[in-house]
């Protein structure tokens, strides 16, 4: 399973989940930073790769294209210290992949 991290998050996010196992780009690292959400999408629909995402227009999507479209980690935590968001990914990362793996649509990160 391969994550793509959108643009409002760091791409030292993506750097944290290839560091802890996970097959993770960010949108800047497939030239695509200033891209529309609808392609991002679907780019990471025909990519089978999941939206690690602080934006809640992806979650809509995955609600109205349910069955049919890429997993969403949405990251639901408002501004924060880099410190805050990495205690709760790292608090998460034991059963992210089980999370992910049970096929869910949205998976939130608060």
């Amino acid at each position: 399973m391969k994550l793509l991290v959108d643009n409002q998050l760091p791409a030292a996010r993506a750097r944290y989940l290839t560091d802890n196992g996970f097959d993770c780009l960010h949108v800047q690292d497939v030239g695509m930073e200033a891209s529309d959400d609808l392609d991002i999408w679907e780019l990471a629909k025909s990519e089978q790769m999941v939206i690690v995402t602080k934006d809640e227009d992806f979650p809509l999507m995955a609600d109205r294209h349910a069955g049919s479209s890429p997993q969403v980690l949405w990251v639901r935590m408002g501004n924060c210290r880099k410190s805050a968001l990495l205690a709760t990914f790292s608090a998460l990362l034991p059963n992210l992949r089980k999370l992910l793996d049970e096929g869910r649509g949205v998976i939130e990160i608060r």
